[in-house]
């Protein structure tokens, strides 16, 4: 078990499961944060615990905690992640299918990816063909919403936005899913929004590692809704105050060899119906909702440790 410092919304913010324009973040054609409305951060000395001993029964799974830990060697060890179209071309395909493996889902498409740093000489270096690459994010939250989860995938029966990373993978005028395909996942069927998180340094990672809430502590009255203002349109987190149920996890000493699975959004949660009122703690035969994650400063890091860098790419699932 470790310790950590968690930066969390303030407890006097009023608690929201859908957008009330009270807390927002802008950000630019790259991604970059350039001003923000309502965020006041709260932080929190936490103890951490090791995910890695869990086995058996009390494994973390995907399903039921919101996050999973897999080997999954990269097929090519050598690829270069900081050529965008390099990363669309050959990673995107392989993350869908460990992603496919893992869920047994029948329909997975990569759609986005974020490359970040800790080495403050790597901050607003641009990728090859691609944004620039991006600080740790030391906020907890979760990545969609009640709205913008579905929104999401609302999306992928429309042409390719500029920003869209995916658009090169398509002929002119086509879409990642067809309009049948999203119009039964929201109505009859299940999808689900899953990152794959990698560490790409040859090093472990051992500075501004990540950490998962489990689902099951999570309740509907931590939530608030943060909107993300970018150039084209507007999205949509969650981000959460803080709660002594809340139970945080970690990996330490990921290597490129492994996978970490972080289930962002689920419509089978129970937080996903349209009032949002059931927490997953309440149903646990049920597949969880999501679950919150961020970068901490671990206060045992050494001051030589290695610079965290990572890569996350963000899929459709649809069952």
């Amino acid at each position: 078990m470790s310790e950590g410092t968690f930066n969390y919304q303030a407890r006097a913010s009023e608690s929201s499961l859908f957008r009330n324009g009270r807390l927002y973040t802008t950000r630019d054609i790259d991604g970059n944060e350039v001003g923000t409305v309502g965020v006041e951060m709260e932080p929190h000395q936490l103890q951490v615990l090791d995910a890695r001993q869990f086995r058996g029964p009390d494994r973390r799974t995907l399903d039921r905690n919101g996050f999973e830990l897999i080997d999954c060697p990269l097929r090519d060890p050598d690829l270069d992640f900081f050529d965008s179209r390099i990363v669309v071309d050959r990673y995107y395909d392989e993350c869908a299918e460990v992603i496919r493996n893992a869920t047994g889902a029948s329909q997975v498409f990569a759609f986005d990816h974020n490359v970040r740093s800790s080495d403050t000489k790597l901050r607003h270096q641009r990728l090859v063909g691609g944004q620039e690459i991006q600080n740790p994010a030391r906020m907890v939250h979760g990545d969609y919403t009640l709205w913008s989860g579905p929104e999401r995938l609302r999306a992928f029966a429309k042409p390719p936005t500029i920003a869209d990373t995916y658009r090169s993978r398509l002929e002119e005028g086509d879409t990642l899913l067809s309009p049948v395909d999203i119009d039964q996942a929201l109505e009859s069927g299940r999808f689900a929004l899953i990152n794959l998180w990698r560490n790409i340094a040859k090093d472990p990672v051992a500075r501004d590692p990540m950490a998962l809430c489990d689902a099951q502590t999570i309740d509907p009255d931590d939530l608030v809704v943060f909107e993300v203002q970018y150039h084209d349109r507007v999205g949509e987190n969650y981000t959460t105050k803080f709660s002594d149920r809340h139970q945080w996890n970690t990996y330490p000493g990921l290597t490129r060899e492994e996978g970490l699975l972080i289930k962002q959004w689920d419509s089978a949660g129970p937080m996903a119906r349209s009032d949002g009122a059931t927490g997953d703690a309440a149903e646990p035969e049920s597949p969880c909702t999501c679950s919150f994650h961020t970068a901490f400063s671990d206060p045992a890091t050494p001051e030589d440790a290695p610079n965290r860098l990572s890569i996350e790419v963000r899929c459709i699932v649809i069952y």
